[in-house]
């Protein structure tokens, strides 16, 4: 028999007993216990497969390592029963570990049942309102994907402070203040932490689904502010996440930062106000919470606006990288100089005025002549002048500006390593001197004027636009946006071996917003106008418009129930095959949906289930 073992754990972080049930193997319950905030919960499984199941209980406050645990018990038994759990528990475990042993195929329910008096969440009625009726099944998994990465946590970060400035090979690390965090995660078995970048895109769904949590959520981010306005990107808080970065990549440099996302949601929830989305309690408590947190947001701002004043995002040299950007390994220009503006910040500063310029008009703010928030927005979206350092009239397409050379070539050169070794490291070398000019790659960075709606409606460009995005020798997929043009034959992104094969085959999905009142030159409403996000986790994604000229529909692929998608989500895919997630085991397909369905108003507690489906990889 083909099959597969599986363990599931439950841990009380508070460190409240859990009682196994001495009877798991006869009936559905497998634990219970009581917790302050959502009163008396009862654990059950449920499986009209044939289904083996084993048990061990721990007592422990190191949750990161609960495999050592599990790998110790199983040890302990493997000669006399193989690999099974030992089906015995500490007295008082907070922590429950489950053998689930099944064959191929085999469907398991797990179902969290809370004692709580909280009404429902409506389950239904909130998924309809975030998708279609076809995209019910996959619009639970994607919502409850989301909502199951969201995590408290507590520690500090490491900060790398130059000794001298601008030298940053030389450093001093020092902690961040003791600091809690409430965020959601990127990935819960590769990233279990919190990433700046990513939580603005996060957050443009769930304000849709709980306004409550997202605020709670946005409010922990800008709490991790310092002095100077500077958010680290990446929170690295406590021994689970440190455990899964590389100790290089611990520390965080106040020099660099990720784009303001957050207020991407932030505008997104004042235009639900405008629009009377919400109850009077919610645009109360919505008014409130923007009313403290506009400091925070002028600090965030203008720290943006001093540092980043170039109009450059911080390059990592070593690897080439931009980091900060959020597009880690998008091609920028091949000498960095001051001379290079990056096409995306000036759109994001945009966008950051904007936003905190709505904010201001939203509570009735005096606007002060040294904080013209309306006046920045509108200069950084003066379409002469961004066209004058980013539009190239050739392409038709818009890129970023700098010193760059396109004749590259990676060669073996032997390299001193010190102690009278050498190593053989493969390394860039320039044909050419470079010059100042476009960075002629056409990709995501090439739509942020269209993205953030700086093309006017009557501009060719605007079509012109759309013509790009609709070519497929150019962007288009049918399962989304490429994120560059295919045409581009760049494949050399930094200095390591592992570099010289990536090509440009990465699609992530965008979201797109359905507008019924809008016309953009030559194409019609009933269209998904606009990319809103990068936001893998969108449960619309992609475009659709009507060109009058011939009259062509274009429609990306939608998700839907024929898909049979019940993973993750989809994060990546390679432009032929809709995504799901294979294990690192190929021989075997390992899917899984959580889906939070009472409680989840209130930011705390709720009931929950899982359903582990698993079947041979054909």
């Amino acid at each position: 028999m083909i099959g597969a073992q599986l363990f599931f754990y439950l841990a009380d972080e508070g460190g409240n007993a859990l009682d196994v049930n001495l009877n798991a193997h006869k009936g559905s319950l497998l634990a219970s216990g009581s917790r302050s905030d959502i009163g008396d919960w009862q654990l059950h499984l449920k499986s009209m497969d044939d289904v083996e199941l084993h048990y061990c209980g721990f007592y422990t406050l190191n949750f990161h390592n609960l495999s050592d645990l599990v790998e110790e018990n199983l040890a302990s038994r493997i000669k006399k029963h193989g690999l099974q759990l030992s089906d015995s528990s500490v007295d008082s475990p907070n922590v429950l570990v489950f053998q689930i042993i099944g064959g191929f195929p085999f469907t398991t329910d797990i179902v969290l049942i809370s004692g709580t008096s909280s009404e429902s969440s409506r389950i239904e009625e909130r998924v309809n309102y975030l998708t279609d009726s076809e995209s019910i099944t996959v619009g639970k998994a994607a919502i409850g994907n989301l909502l199951g990465g969201i995590g408290y946590f507590y520690g500090q970060s490491k900060i790398a402070l130059p000794r001298i400035p601008d030298l940053k090979e030389q450093v001093d690390i020092l902690s961040y203040w003791p600091a809690e965090l409430y965020t959601a995660v990127p990935s819960r078995p590769g990233f279990p932490r919190g990433f700046l970048w990513d939580e603005g895109f996060h957050q443009l769904l769930i304000w849709r689904w709980d306004i409550h949590i997202s605020l709670d959520i946005i409010g922990h981010w800008l709490d991790l502010m310092n002095i100077d306005g500077w958010i680290p990107r990446e929170q690295i808080l406590g021994a689970e996440a440190l455990s899964r970065v590389p100790e290089e990549y611990v520390p965080q440099h106040p020099t660099n930062g990720n784009p303001p996302t957050l207020l991407l949601a932030l505008s997104d929830i004042v235009s639900g106000l405008k629009d009377n989305k919400f109850t009077a309690m919610d645009r109360n408590d919505i008014s409130l919470f923007l009313n403290h947190a506009f400091v925070r947001l002028e600090a965030w701002f203008q720290w943006f606006n001093t540092t980043q004043s170039v109009m450059f995002f911080e390059i990592v040299t070593s690897k080439d990288n931009t980091l900060s950007s959020g597009l880690d390994d998008y091609p920028r220009a091949s000498h960095p100089s001051n001379d290079e503006r990056h096409l995306d910040i000036r759109c994001w500063m945009f966008l950051a005025a904007d936003c905190i310029n709505s904010i201001e008009d939203l509570l009735n703010k005096e606007t002060k002549p040294d904080k013209n928030y309306g006046s920045t927005a509108k200069l950084l979206s003066d379409l002469d002048l961004l066209n004058q350092i980013h539009f190239d009239d050739a392409y038709g397409a818009y890129f970023d500006f700098g010193n760059h050379t396109e004749k590259v070539e990676l060669k073996w050169r032997e390299v001193d390593v010190g102690h009278n070794n050498t190593t053989w490291e493969l390394v860039r070398v320039f044909l050419e001197k470079p010059e100042l000019r476009f960075v002629p790659h056409i990709g995501y960075v090439s739509l942020f004027p269209f993205i953030a709606r700086i093309i006017p409606p009557e501009s060719w460009i605007l079509e012109k636009q759309l013509e790009l995005i609709s070519n497929s020798s150019l962007f288009w997929t049918n399962y989304g946006l490429r994120s560059l043009a295919k045409t581009r034959e760049w494949a050399i992104s930094g200095h390591s071996q592992s570099s010289v094969h990536r090509i440009e085959k990465q699609f992530n999905q965008f979201q797109g917003e359905h507008k019924e009142s809008l016309y953009w030159g030559t194409y019609r409403p009933q269209v998904y106008l606009g990319i809103r996000a990068r936001t893998p986790q969108s449960l619309i994604a992609g475009l659709m418009w009507i060109n009058e000229r011939d009259n062509k529909y274009q429609l990306r692929h939608v998700c839907k129930h024929e898909d049979e998608l019940s993973t993750y989500g989809w994060t990546k895919h390679n432009g032929r095959d809709f995504g799901h997630q294979v294990l690192a085991d190929h021989a075997m397909i390992l899917t899984t949906v959580f889906l939070k369905s009472k409680g989840a108003g209130s930011g705390y507690g709720g009931d929950w289930a899982v359903r582990i489906d698993g079947q041979i990889d054909k």
